[in-house]
């Protein structure tokens, strides 16, 4: 069954979120340059403040009441999504799954390009649009047992379903990917294809498998060995201890902004602007979504459940639906893209694009980019004998 839903956070969730701003106790700002051991000091404080007395959460809720939001039971999990048809009819239908740190208000600047691409200057087709908040996310309840990305592309699959779609594509970026993966590998027939932003899922590399060549080597070192050693750290901590980590996050919204907003910073294509990147707006919109949703701790589960209960694919899992590639420069760090063999290990890839800018939110960076690939390769598989 499927309900309408709307977003409306209680006035007294909003007050304490203030006062607790207002009560925030600082620590000594970092030495050295600024953001190098984590988010500014300065910056956090300009930021929080106008969290508390600037940001209108009211007008940005009837902003997101305008795109028609449902909830709907799958397999137990009271599900949140966006369902948007196609201006005209006839839309192709595609789900859209963003990943962590974020929510399903990254991907509402494709809803609108996608639905009525002429509007916008954009190829053609037009979609219809469902775009889920991932258990433990925002407004989607995390269950209690483990949830891994086979998981979720079974509760996509049934939700598709349910909204009457037999056949349709999947897009996604970090966690959102994995996803779109996995349903591709465990229910290819009511896939249209698949078209992804990040390299979410590695290849197996195990007995059997191809010896990596050069470029493939050079970009394990790369993603594995300078970012591992830079940037990994927030992962080691949710796939081991999200909960210890979670009442922090959880108490304060000076540490959950801090934790969040240096991950859009950082990878992200911000140049080191994440204001005039995404704006200040967008990134207390996403805030906000977490603290009014009590969701940052069942969120970071998403990597203790993938590490510890997950699959990766093994020697015979391969994805034979069409697969789009979206590239981008600044995907967790520069010039950290896979070469096209890594992905064709576990792809069929048809498309790959590689863009000029743009990183790891690419849907919120470049929508326009983002939309205007993901209707280009829909267009040519189903030019290829696809049907929707």
């Amino acid at each position: 069954m499927t309900t309408p839903f709307l977003v409306d956070v209680p006035d007294a969730v909003l007050a304490d979120l203030r006062a607790r701003i207002r009560a925030t106790r600082w620590p000594p700002p970092a030495p050295g340059t600024p953001w190098e051991q984590g988010t500014d000091l300065d910056y956090l404080r300009e930021l929080l403040a106008y969290w508390a007395d600037g940001f209108d959460w009211r007008a940005v809720e009837r902003g997101l009441n305008a795109y028609p939001q449902f909830v709907a039971s799958v397999s137990g999990v009271e599900i949140h999504f966006v369902h948007q048809r196609a201006v005209g009819g006839g839309g192709v239908p595609l789900v859209l799954t963003h990943g962590w740190p974020s929510a399903f208000v990254e991907m509402l600047p494709l809803v609108s390009r996608l639905t009525d691409p002429g509007t916008h200057g954009l190829p053609g087709p037009a979609f219809d649009v469902v775009v889920p908040s991932l258990p433990g996310y925002g407004f989607t309840p995390r269950p209690s047992s483990p949830v891994d990305y086979r998981r979720v592309a079974a509760l996509w699959h049934g939700l598709m379903e349910s909204l009457g779609y037999a056949r349709y594509g999947a897009h996604g970026g970090d966690f959102g990917a994995g996803v779109a993966t996995w349903m591709a590998l465990t229910a290819p027939s009511r896939m249209l294809g698949i078209h992804l932003t990040t390299p979410e899922v590695s290849p197996f590399l195990g007995d059997g498998a191809a010896p990596l060549t050069a470029a493939e080597q050079a970009y394990v070192d790369q993603h594995v060995g300078v970012w591992g050693a830079t940037e990994r750290g927030y992962s080691a901590i949710q796939s081991t201890k999200p909960q210890t980590v979670g009442y922090g996050l959880t108490d304060s919204p000076a540490g959950l902004a801090a934790w969040i907003v240096e991950k859009w910073r950082s990878w992200g294509d911000t140049g080191g602007d994440v204001d005039g990147r995404f704006g200040r707006d967008f990134l207390l919109t996403l805030l906000t979504v977490y603290w009014a949703t009590g969701s940052i701790t069942t969120s970071m589960r998403d990597y203790f459940d993938n590490r510890w209960h997950g699959a990766a694919p093994g020697p015979d899992d391969r994805v034979t639906v069409p697969t789009g590639i979206a590239v981008f420069p600044n995907e967790f760090m520069p010039e950290g893209e896979p070469p096209l063999s890594w992905s064709q290990r576990l792809y069929d890839v048809r498309r790959r694009t590689v863009f000029p800018r743009g990183g790891h939110f690419a849907a919120a960076e470049e929508p326009d980019l983002v939309a205007g690939d993901i209707a280009a390769f829909f267009a040519s598989v189903l030019r290829a004998g696809g049907d929707a």
